[in-house]
């Protein structure tokens, strides 16, 4: 035992809990990857040797202590082994969005000076290849998939697989500088750079320690009692810390196995088939399942339907209640297990979720109807609460204490503060070295005794010691009459709905509160299908009168459930339109991982926000949009501005009563 305990507390580097996961698990699967239909398996020996090949690969090709190394493309075990492989070299991973159009992966491959490129197929080697001329630096470039690659100059190109043979056959020639990069990693040997989503402005890249990554993984894996047992499904962006963290940190600290999806259009099936027992996903994506479920509902038979609806009504009564261990009566319970074998069981398998024993949201804000739909199946679905610059976690919610409208107490080994003005602050081991080149963006972040402004508004509240997030700091302000404004909150209620995909609520300084909407097509569609509603495109459908209709009506719903909110009551929405486009990250709408840029939405539709308030019923506009080939382009519509129903609120004195 105290061998094991000074095992683990020597394991200072990704590398040395690699060493460690092969001496003590070494014959069990740590990758697995669903390719041409098969799912291939790599245990934790066969994984190391394949890293430790493809390390001396990259000294063969020049690799140098300190170097940046970009990995663009999907979640692949080849993907995570380079990121290892390049700390084993002395050199930082930095993983890119896959979806990132050029111009953006030239300011990030710019701005970190990566001399060494991996990408995962021809279209990433496509962009690369694009920007090359005005990004110096990039030196060598590497493929993993080795399609459409032929007629390529190789002269500065490789297969991924390539530089893994090079470096099997130069073993001897590479073993002992290798071994000498190795030892000399440290805890706080930089373990990977990460760029944030530039929600307000450009990226900036993280440097996250070896110490960072490993305390926190290891607080967090015991927080959930996490084993070598758990399988989890690596899907999310590379680029992404929650991806980093659970598929890279936890998964070596913990030695569970990390299963990588075919594709994205494969993902769901391939969920069900490895039936994770620990699963993130940020709120969008259980949003979009959401929606899927219910439009199947709408499809089904009126028996089929009456059946979910009446066992759903009571999981939503006594499911959490249920999973939380409180007292339910035994009919209640009888009920729910007859529900569990009509509904919540099949449902589950259905997505996926049959074996989860720990699952987290994280990202943004999840509506809480949302958030207690998945509770209500018997699902552990928990919030956390983290960013890029402290390695994810800064509060959890501990078994037994999950509700929607909090997101914890504080992780393991972090500390946290509310500052004067209602902003939230945090210290703790995963605490960011600092921002590549940025020392006044670090400093004004990070202070001298380590408290990292997190930007964002909330409070504890007083008994449970939970943290409460209201919304990001500088997007709550008061309306021009001094009440409350939080657009998040209006927000996230109102993707609940099948229907709304996206929406964006203003009003900070004004008499009264607007939205624009983005309808979600496949709902939308499947809703008009049903209904008879001929429609050509997206533009014609999200001006429809009828789905005009059906918007107000949820809108209105959502004004009386916050009227109910005493302190929230002035978010109520008085005007709202449909826009016409989705909004998009390749028109810098929204950031990679789909969080609202407002301020650029803001400025770019400011023609419509100025109609919203001024009592016109409908407004022209022109918009520039981005194709997938880059070109550019116009859409031009005439919107309809349309009046929701605001209802009663409670006022503060009342409430107090």
């Amino acid at each position: 035992m105290a061998d094991r305990t000074a095992a683990e507390h020597s394991a200072q580097s990704i590398p040395a809990l690699l060493a460690r996961n092969v001496a003590r698990y070494g014959g069990y699967p740590a990758y697995r990857e669903k390719e041409f239909g098969i799912w291939q398996s790599w245990t934790w020996a066969q994984a190391d040797e394949e890293i430790r090949a493809l390390a001396m690969g990259l000294l063969s090709l020049g690799v140098a202590r300190g170097d940046h190394i970009a990995i663009i493309g999907r979640n692949r075990p080849a993907h995570y082994w380079a990121m290892v492989a390049a700390q084993m070299c002395g050199a930082v991973p930095v993983p890119l969005y896959q979806d990132a159009v050029a111009e953006e992966m030239a300011y990030v491959l710019g701005h970190c000076g990566a001399r060494f490129v991996l990408c995962g197929d021809q279209e990433q080697v496509d962009k690369v290849v694009e920007i090359e001329d005005r990004i110096h630096t990039i030196e060598h470039v590497m493929y993993t998939d080795k399609r459409g690659m032929r007629k390529y100059d190789h002269s500065r190109m490789n297969a991924l697989a390539d530089v893994i043979a090079e470096g099997k056959a130069g073993h001897y020639r590479y073993q002992e500088e290798l071994e000498a990069r190795i030892a000399e990693l440290t805890y706080d040997s930089t373990c990977v750079m990460l760029y944030t989503s530039g929600t307000t402005g450009k990226p900036k890249g993280v440097v996250l320690s070896n110490r960072n990554i490993i305390e926190t993984a290891k607080n967090s894996v015991s927080f959930d009692k996490l084993t070598r047992m758990e399988e989890v499904l690596a899907y999310l962006p590379m680029a992404w810390v929650g991806d980093f963290i659970f598929s890279v940190g936890q998964a070596y600290w913990a030695g569970f196995t990390v299963n990588c999806p075919e594709n994205a259009a494969t993902m769901m099936t391939d969920l069900r088939e490895i039936g994770p027992t620990y699963f993130f996903a940020p709120p969008r994506v259980f949003e979009g399942q959401l929606t899927q479920v219910m439009i199947r509902m709408e499809d089904a038979g009126r028996v089929k339907k009456w059946l979910f609806d009446h066992y759903m009504a009571l999981a939503r009564r006594v499911g959490p209640a249920i999973l939380d261990g409180e007292p339910v009566g035994m009919l209640d319970r009888l009920r729910y297990a007859l529900g569990g074998f009509f509904i919540y069981g099949p449902l589950k398998n259905t997505l996926g979720f049959s074996r989860i024993r720990v699952g987290y949201t994280a990202g943004e804000a999840i509506g809480p109807e949302i958030f207690d739909f998945y509770r209500s199946l018997g699902i552990n679905l928990k919030q956390l609460y983290g960013q890029t610059e402290a390695s994810v976690f800064i509060t959890q919610q501990p078994d037994g204490q999950v509700r929607s409208d909090t997101v914890g107490v504080p992780s393991p080994g972090v500390e946290v503060k509310i500052g004067e003005n209602g902003e939230v602050y945090y210290r703790s081991p995963g605490t960011f070295v600092e921002y590549y080149n940025n020392p006044d963006s670090t400093a004004s972040t990070k202070d001298a005794e380590g408290w990292v402004a997190t930007g964002d508004a909330g409070f504890f509240e007083e008994g449970s010691g939970h943290l409460r997030i209201i919304d990001r700091a500088k997007d709550v302000g008061k309306l021009a009459d001094g009440r409350l404004f939080a657009p998040k909150y209006v927000e996230n209620k109102l993707k609940f709905y099948p229907s709304i995909l996206e929406a964006v609520v203003f009003g900070a300084g004004r008499d009264r509160c607007t939205a624009f909407i983005n309808i979600d097509l496949t709902a939308v569609g499947n809703w008009a299908e049903r209904n008879n509603i001929a429609y050509a495109s997206y533009q014609e459908l999200a001006g429809h009168p009828k789905v005009y209709d059906m918007i107000r009506g949820h809108i209105d719903e959502v004004n009386a459930s916050v009227a109910r909110d005493p302190m929230l009551s002035g978010c109520q929405i008085h005007r709202f339109l449909i826009l016409h486009k989705e909004l998009d990250a390749d028109d810098g709408e929204m950031t990679r991982t789909r969080k609202v840029r407002r301020n650029i939405v803001a400025e770019k539709y400011a023609d419509l926000i100025d109609a919203l308030y001024d009592g016109r019923d409908s407004v022209y506009t022109e918009t520039e949009v981005t194709y997938e080939d880059g070109r550019k382009g116009a859409i031009k519509a005439t919107l309809t501005l349309a009046d929701a129903t605001v209802a009663p609120g409670v006022q503060l004195a009342e409430a107090a009563e």
